[in-house]
C-alpha cells in the first residue's frame, strides 16, 4: 500500500464525511485538483500552509484506490506532489489522525507518516 496525506481543518473533514466525499479544501477547489503530500513532503507542507493552525487532522490515503484520477506532477522546486483531479472516495482513506501542535511552532508527525522502506 502506497500512502499519500492530506492536510485539513478538522471540521472540513467532518462535514466531507457527513457527506460521504472530500471535494477539496478551498485552495483545492481554486486549483482543480485536490492536493496531497507523501509522507517525505508532509512536514514541509504543514509548515509552509497551515502554520499556526491547531484544528487540523492528517488524512492517511491508499493511493492506490484512486484510479486515474491521481497524477504525480512538479511543484515546490520540481518535486513530484500528488494531486487528485476528482473528489476523494472516503472509502480509499485508511486514517484520520489529529495533527497536535509541537511547542514552539510546527505540528507533530511523531508516529503519524508512513515512511517508504528504502
Amino acid at each position: 500500500m502506497e500512502l499519500i496525506y492530506k492536510i485539513a481543518p478538522a471540521a472540513l473533514w467532518r462535514q466531507a464525511q457527513d457527506r460521504g466525499r472530500f471535494d477539496g479544501a478551498p485552495v483545492d477547489l481554486e486549483d482543480g485538483f485536490i492536493h496531497f503530500s507523501t509522507a517525505e513532503q508532509a512536514e514541509e507542507t504543514a509548515l509552509k500552509h497551515f502554520g499556526g493552525r491547531f484544528d487540523l487532522v492528517l488524512i492517511a490515503v491508499d493511493a492506490k484506490r484512486l484510479g486515474d484520477g491521481l497524477r504525480f506532477e512538479p511543484s515546490r522546486g520540481g518535486a513530484l506532489f500528488p494531486h487528485l483531479y476528482a473528489p476523494l472516495p472516503l472509502d480509499a482513506v485508511v486514517s484520520v489522525k489529529a495533527l497536535p501542535p509541537r511547542p514552539g511552532g510546527g505540528h507533530d508527525f511523531s508516529g503519524l507518516l508512513e515512511k517508504p522502506v528504502r
